[in-house]
């Protein structure tokens, strides 16, 4: 894009929105400051909170409650007001009298910062994103990226920004967080940009659209809500086809009226200006936008294995003190549909890691069945390897894959000429997914193991990957809090950790995926 002003003030809630891969990540990315501008000036005043898609910020040795009381300088004070406390109990009289001068200084700063009332604020924004205190007191290290990112936006929403960029802000976050976060939104003072492909939290909380085109790559403002941008969107776009529509019937009557006059040479002249006038009638239009691509995703038949082909046995996973799950065993055979449900933290994501072998489990074990192939669709894209192109990443996920079928799976995937060469770190969120999902459909697994596949996609492309979940003819295990996903996939069993519960697949589950 290019000559693109804009300006966000306090009160103005924006929704960006376009489809994957029309810029939307990169513009963000571009106004916090992570990439410069190839031209242009951007002006910040205030504190600005950026949440990216993948966020990797902070010490990882900072405790989580630490991270997020350090928007406002409180962390650090608190931990060294904790430290002074232990040393005031000193049995040397010089150490306990410096303490005790320490912690005075300390709780004078911690006052002035907000003190006791701002530690319980960030303690009640916490607990609506479903952090408790067991989260908050592990090191970032421990954490997983899903609870990494509910950590990172705890702390923009905690850092009094008086501007937010939230790039898919509600990945993560339970039913009940997602409600929590809409009304925090729109009760908001300062301004903020979202990235979101939640339609009612831009249904209820923006008050402007700035619309990304995938094709022309420029931007559209709307002053508006979300339900009349939806309506003004489609009146220009209704608007721009008949203009078009009449200037090319006025062009081409003018065209070949000139051609008529052209063969005479006593009318050249008002030929040329005929031409002319064509020109400049086509030349004046708003470009009718073309219809966007959307990525063509179909899974093969998966390669033959045997009746069972994997299975797994009384797996168990700690963390520390902290047991996720104990006891749980599972059998998946050929062609089979299983979705896991639980809440967040009870280790759906620490199984399907497990089943795929990228986290041991502390006891138990993983069966592998006769002819097992395993195609897993990692939540943080860590399938990934950031540092390889595009391209390098395709051919890494199928040995008997060569250039040419890996480009023309990319092309229906929407990456296109250069873009093979794109290292995997560059792409945005959606992009990742569709890479993702490409490198999965060229594994020729007989088992796929999703953990949130519809995360950071278009509505177009989620219908997309829904569809082939259909028809697809291999074993699936599901992660997901898309219920829409689950319809889709028609399980016939469900698992419910931690406890390791197995049912048939029922409707009645529907309600707990949208909590879990």
């Amino acid at each position: 894009m290019e000559n693109v002003s804009f300006q966000v003030a306090a009160g103005d809630k924006i929704g960006l929105v376009g489809r994957n891969g029309a810029g939307k990540t990169t513009l963000t990315k571009t106004l916090a400051g992570e990439i410069p501008a190839a031209a242009g000036a951007i002006n910040n005043r205030g504190e600005l909170g950026y949440l990216p898609q993948d966020p990797r910020t902070g010490n990882p040795e900072d405790l989580a409650r630490t991270r997020i009381l350090d928007a406002r300088g409180l962390g650090q004070i608190a931990l060294s007001m904790a430290k002074a406390t232990q040393d005031m109990a000193s049995t040397d009289p010089a150490v306990a009298e410096a303490a005790m001068k320490k912690y005075g200084n300390l709780t004078d700063r911690f006052n002035a910062l907000g003190g006791y009332a701002a530690e319980a604020e960030a303690a009640s924004i916490a607990s609506n994103l479903n952090l408790p205190d067991r989260i908050l007191d592990q090191p970032l290290s421990t954490l997983s990226g899903g609870q990494r990112r509910r950590i990172e936006l705890a702390r923009i929403l905690f850092s009094d920004a008086q501007t937010m960029i939230l790039d898919e802000p509600t990945n993560h976050l339970d039913a009940d967080s997602v409600v929590w976060l809409r009304e925090f939104l729109k009760n908001y003072r300062g301004g903020f940009i979202v990235i979101t492909h939640d339609i009612e939290l831009v249904g209820e909380t923006v008050n402007r659209v700035f619309y990304l085109d995938a094709n022309r790559q420029v931007i559209d403002i709307y002053n508006m809500n979300w339900k009349n941008y939806l309506r003004q969107r489609e009146a220009d776009e209704e608007r721009r086809k008949k203009e078009r529509a009449n200037a090319e019937k006025k062009a081409t009557t003018l065209q070949l009226q000139a051609a008529r006059f052209g063969a005479k040479a006593s009318k050249a002249a008002a030929a040329h200006q005929m031409v002319a006038r064509a020109e400049k009638l086509l030349a004046g239009l708003d470009e009718v936008r073309q219809v966007e691509r959307v990525a063509k995703l179909r899974f093969p038949d998966p390669a033959p294995c045997g009746k069972t082909p994997i299975m797994a046995k009384n797996l168990s996973k700690s963390y520390g003190s902290l047991e996720i799950f104990t006891s749980v065993d599972l059998a998946i055979d050929r062609g089979s549909k299983v979705v896991v449900l639980g809440l967040n933290g009870a280790g759906k994501t620490t199984l399907l890691r497990m089943l795929a072998g990228v986290d041991k489990p502390d006891t138990g074990e993983i069966i592998p069945g006769h002819g097992l192939k395993v195609g897993y669709y990692a939540q943080e894209h860590e399938n990934l390897d950031v540092k390889r192109t595009v391209l390098e990443n395709m051919l890494s996920a199928s040995p008997n894959i060569g250039e040419t079928e890996a480009r023309k799976v990319l092309g229906s995937f929407l990456f296109t000429g250069d873009d093979g060469h794109k290292p995997a770190g560059v792409l945005s969120g959606g992009e990742k997914t569709r890479l993702s999902l490409a490198m999965l459909v060229v594994s020729s697994a007989n088992v796929l193991l999703l953990d949130e596949p519809t995360n950071n996609l278009d509505p177009a492309s989620r219908l997309e990957i829904l569809d082939a979940l259909a028809h697809f003819t291999g074993a699936v295990v599901l992660v997901s809090h898309d219920s829409g996903a689950v319809e889709a996939l028609n399980p016939e069993r469900v698992l419910i950790l931690p406890d390791g519960v197995e049912d048939h697949w029922n409707k009645d589950y529907n309600d707990l995926i949208e909590l879990a």
